[in-house]
């Protein structure tokens, strides 16, 4: 996708905070937390949302798993705990149409999320 800003980070188009990367993934730091860590991980590959997953090469689904995985340890979150988190359309106000996944931690997380 030509406009999509996932799309132009994972190509390094525009600067982030890069955490990780790899073949198939990219890491950054979201613009704005909602916990002292907040990395969002996102597929090189543009795809809008989880619902496209029947789509996806089964690798890519694994490869967002285990950057998540890889990051919380590099990060020291694997010891205290983290959250990964992927909204899917307008009722989880996923505001950006490239799938994602909010990698959150570094503090002890609501049982209850809003």
């Amino acid at each position: 996708m030509e406009d999509c800003i996932f799309c132009k980070i994972a190509r390094g188009e525009i600067p982030s905070s890069k955490v990780y990367e790899d073949e198939q993934v990219v890491a950054f730091n979201d613009l704005n937390p909602q916990a002292p860590v907040h990395v969002l991980i996102v597929p090189k590959a543009h795809y809008a949302n989880l619902n496209e997953a029947g789509g996806m090469p089964e690798a890519l689904l694994a490869a967002l798993l285990r950057a998540a995985s890889r990051i919380a340890a590099q990060l020291g979150l694997d010891k205290s705990g983290y959250r990964i988190v992927s909204n899917c359309g307008p009722d989880a106000c996923q505001s950006v149409q490239h799938l994602h996944i909010h990698l959150l931690g570094g503090a002890k997380l609501a049982e209850k999320m809003s």
